[in-house]
């Protein structure tokens, strides 16, 4: 129910996911609007729908997913969480999604901060850049764990084992950059936490495939980001105007038009999907607000490809080996002094004797937890 062109492009872009790359999708929302769509094209009964009475606006922030506690994007997660579903894909507001995504899924054990990464149209090959907004205002040992998720990414999308990994900084040496950069890179360089570290990376190596990898805080990242997307539309503005000025212009397009589309799909935002928040109990792609079906079916294939490479997995593995001293004190949950080891008893006192565990108590759900209110299965009327 998300996106500027919802439910119309999404559901588009859903059946298409299904029809060309066997994708097995679950649509989520206002059943009666997503029945009407998916019947224009002869899928009613074909794609499974969860109901949801409620849908967060483009517009709503963070606070949404506590205002809305029954809203398509909180039955979705409550869908991966039940384990009938992998992955979940959105193109709804970005705060919104991220909001209710940590509230629902919680960080995974040992991870400080969510990140969002997006794929650079780089050569030759995609590099991945992360954090793009999920967290603006992040520690050094952060960043080593954006490096951490972002290495897991790059393996499954990319397919090294070691994807080379660099910080984005105003110079290349180590010297370089604020309090955090100069920290962030002490703790990378220092190798003995399994990442690949290739040193500083500057703006205008963002888009030169030096590394696999590209971390920075999120304010950095979704500014650099956007930069770079501004940049690329005024350049195919300016191009595709010279190219039409004159009649010897336009034969030298006609010339070239396989060329010219290769590079505009490679620079297309829509070919790589979207924005994968990192991080959490359960993989998350959000695609961008203006989406149309092309990027839509490219999310779902995104987010099948990560599900089916257990990133999950993959991300707490790694971010095991990043844990040191240093950092990571704590994992999930265990900030609380409950959560703390019993001191050792005096010595010469009595010891405690084991018993049998106790059974284990029922536990109620959240507060406001989500239930779908009706699921329709493929065939359903």
């Amino acid at each position: 129910m998300g996106g500027d062109h919802a439910p119309g492009e999404i559901v588009a872009g859903a059946v298409d996911a299904v029809r060309e790359h066997g994708v097995r999708l679950v649509l989520v929302g206002q059943a009666p609007r997503i029945r009407r769509e998916l019947d224009r094209y002869g899928y009613v009964g074909k794609i499974p729908i969860v109901h949801a009475d409620e849908a967060l606006d483009m517009g709503e922030g963070a606070l949404a997913s506590w205002r809305k506690p029954r809203s398509s994007i909180a039955i979705a997660c409550h869908l991966i969480k039940q384990g009938r579903a992998s992955a979940l894909v959105s193109a709804g507001s970005t705060a919104g999604v991220v909001a209710t995504s940590r509230l629902r899924l919680k960080g995974q054990q040992g991870v400080l901060r969510p990140a969002i990464a997006v794929t650079l149209p780089t050569r030759p090959r995609p590099t991945i850049l992360l954090d793009a907004g999920a967290t603006a205002d992040v520690k050094a040992e952060t960043l080593v764990q954006f490096a951490a998720l972002g290495t897991a990414y790059a393996q499954i999308l990319l397919g090294p084992d070691r994807p080379t990994v660099g910080l984005l900084n105003i110079g290349a040496e180590a010297g370089k950059g604020n309090k955090l950069a100069k920290r962030a890179h002490e703790l990378l360089a220092g190798g003995s936490h399994g990442i690949e570290f290739a040193g500083n990376v500057e703006g205008h190596d963002l888009l030169a495939g030096r590394v696999d990898v590209i971390v920075t805080d999120g304010f950095t990242g979704n500014i650099a980001l956007k930069t770079m997307e501004g940049t690329i539309g005024t350049a195919f503005t300016e191009i595709r105007d010279a190219m039409t000025s004159t009649p010897a212009a336009r034969m030298g397009a006609l010339l070239q038009r396989r060329r010219l589309q290769d590079l505009r799909d490679r620079l297309d935002p829509d070919t790589y999907g979207g924005g994968v928040l990192l991080g959490l109990n359960g993989t998350v792609v959000i695609a961008h607000g203006a989406s149309h079906a092309r990027a839509i079916t490219s999310a779902c294939e995104l987010a099948h490809r990560l599900a089916a490479g257990r990133i999950v997995e993959r991300i707490r593995e790694q971010v095991a080996a990043t844990r040191t001293s240093r950092f990571g004190r704590w994992t999930h949950g265990e900030r609380d002094a409950g959560d703390k080891p019993p001191e050792k008893p005096p010595e010469g006192a009595a010891q405690p004797v084991e018993g049998p565990p106790a059974p284990r108590q029922p536990v109620s759900g959240p507060a406001g937890d989500t239930v779908p209110d009706r699921t329709e299965p493929p065939g359903a009327p």
